[in-house]
């Protein structure tokens, strides 16, 4: 998809308000334990050592905007990623962090 330029102001809203849902180190760390599998709250909340109203917090939030999906099983409400274009923009961010550091590195070494 190309953006169209320049970007409406009903759009760029939207933008922002999925990055901020997304720019949460509980909701990013959540997405990371659901990338390869669906998950209950109690895993969740297990692997995070986090309480179970914590992860509840985060988790309704992805939900409400698309992020995750819930399935009911019996009593748990089971997570799994909606929406995998989340992961894209996660690679692209690290790839940035990652250019930075190096060059961060060269500065701090002296060799640039």
């Amino acid at each position: 998809m190309t953006l169209p330029s320049p970007i409406p102001l009903d759009l760029a809203e939207m933008i922002a308000a999925r990055l901020r849902i997304i720019g949460d180190p509980t909701r990013i760390r959540i997405l990371d334990l659901l990338r390869d599998d669906e998950l209950s709250v109690t895993q969740i909340t297990e692997q995070l050592e986090t309480s179970q109203q914590n992860a509840s917090k985060h988790l309704g939030m992805l939900l409400q905007a698309g992020i995750v999906a819930r399935r009911k099983d019996g009593n748990s409400s089971i997570y799994s990623i909606a929406d995998r274009g989340v992961y894209e923009l996660c690679e692209q961010v690290c790839g940035g962090l990652q250019l930075q550091l190096t060059e961060l590195s060269a500065l701090v070494q002296g060799t640039r």
